[in-house]
């Protein structure tokens, strides 16, 4: 049995910054994929960010250069740094391992808003 525990979400202001993270707890075989969605009102769930085992990484065109995903095997643990944050990023963020079947985290809720 796997379970991801996802903390970090919250509400902050345009142009803030949040760090997401995901905590890979129970029968962890080894991490393979990590990946970081989010699925904002009325919207299917996107993949925004993920990263592999041997640290290659992929980012949606709509968070390049502001998002970032880190991974701490030791701990196995993932990270999503946010920064610039828009209106546009509000969603529900989901956080998916394959270890090395896959699963979802719970979800964590940002919201960007004045």
């Amino acid at each position: 049995q796997v379970r991801l525990v996802e903390s970090g979400g919250g509400l902050v202001q345009p142009g803030g910054s949040l760090r997401l993270s995901c905590a890979a707890e129970g029968n962890i075989v080894r991490l393979d994929l990590v990946a970081w969605y989010r699925q904002g009102p009325g919207d299917k769930r996107d993949e925004v960010a993920s990263i592999r085992r041997d640290g290659r990484t992929y980012y949606s065109d709509s968070v390049k250069g502001r998002f970032t995903i880190t991974r701490e095997d030791a701990k196995n643990t993932a990270y999503l740094q946010m920064n610039s944050l828009q209106p546009g990023d509000t969603a529900i963020y989901y956080c998916r391992v394959d270890a090395p079947y896959t699963h979802w985290g719970q979800g964590t809720q940002v919201s960007v808003s004045s």
